[in-house]
């Protein structure tokens, strides 16, 4: 697996862009990083925020400072992101994939001369993380695939937000055989449990097997950078076993724990946020939207050590936030 670079770039999305209102010191030129085995590519000066990081280092806050400025905001976010520990590039995108129930299927239109046509699709990943869909044959994108087989689904972790990780795998769908249909419509139903319409007799199961899965963060920002992945990575690649968790860990957070969130984004970057909302969660820490004096962050904050289980990631968050409250 390709290593993965931390990646230098500005928001263009305005709700995530405090950075029209300060200009970093000519002095100290930002690189853009992407991911690949050649060298970083030097580029012009310009307002710029890190957002990431691949090095696995522990949780450690950054030194308390003046933060009354954006430009000192920025240069803290920078130095935090620097060293917070996030998953390798190839699980964080199969975990998203593990995770997603729908996206947006392309096909080579039969009906219009091969031009690509989009299509909104459900599906659920089996155990290698190929997607497993329930078409119709009378939907013109299954009408499409068995004239040619080649498509790709795109997924988006946030379809609101340009900047955030998109994902595209690219491959070629396949019909579930007899013998494999009941795993599959399994599989499926997991996810989709109302999906009655799976037994219906004009419904079938297909599976698109991975050739190539690329990911970007975005607009004008990289979250994660970008690259892509072969099938061979792709399918050696691990779920994350904490992110299955996400969802009942931030709602209560969210829900009944927003200040000592609060605090243990204080703590963790020395900036004083003035909300946090939890996003998700995986085995070395979580993401967060921050805001502070009316701008929107996107931030990672990391665990000091790796959670092993739910349990685990209750007491790291405690001890976070007993670090922050003896700082506070």
């Amino acid at each position: 697996m390709t290593s993965l670079r931390v990646v230098v770039a500005p928001y263009a999305f305005s709700v995530f862009s405090p950075l029209t209102h300060c200009k970093p010191p000519v002095s100290s030129p930002f690189l853009a990083f992407r991911h690949s085995s050649s060298f970083p590519t030097p580029v012009l000066p310009r307002p710029s925020l890190l957002m990431a990081s691949a090095t696995n280092s522990p949780s450690q806050a950054v030194p308390h400072g003046d933060v009354n400025s954006n430009a000192n905001v920025l240069q803290l976010i920078q130095a935090h992101q620097e060293k917070a520990a996030r998953l390798p590039p190839a699980e964080e995108i199969k975990t998203l994939l593990n995770h997603s129930t729908r996206g947006m299927l392309s096909t080579f239109s039969q009906k219009y001369g091969g031009y690509p046509s989009g299509s909104m699709v459900d599906f659920a990943c089996d155990a290698d993380g190929s997607p497993i869909l329930a078409v119709s044959s009378l939907a013109v994108h299954t009408k499409d695939l068995l004239a040619n087989p080649r498509c790709s689904l795109l997924v988006a972790r946030d379809p609101e937000d340009r900047t955030d990780l998109v994902i595209t795998l690219h491959g070629d769908a396949v019909s579930v055989s007899d013998k494999d249909s009941t795993a599959a419509r399994t599989t499926y139903l997991a996810k989709h449990p109302s999906a009655f319409w799976v037994d219906f007799g004009d419904f079938r199961f297909i599976r698109i097997e991975p050739k190539i899965v690329r990911y970007v963060s975005g607009v004008a920002t990289a979250l994660l950078g970008s690259g892509d992945f072969s099938k061979e990575e792709y399918q050696a690649a691990k779920v994350d076993p904490i992110a299955q968790f996400a969802k009942p860990v931030t709602s209560h957070m969210n829900r009944d724990h927003a200040e000592d969130t609060k605090l243990i984004v204080q703590n963790s970057t020395s900036i004083l946020v003035d909300s946090a909302y939890m996003l998700d969660v995986d085995s070395l820490g979580f993401n967060v939207k921050a805001v502070h004096q009316g701008n929107t962050y996107k931030l990672r904050i990391p665990f000091p050590r790796r959670a092993e289980d739910r349990k685990d990631v209750k007491t790291l968050i405690v001890e976070m936030l007993q670090a922050a409250k003896s700082h506070f």
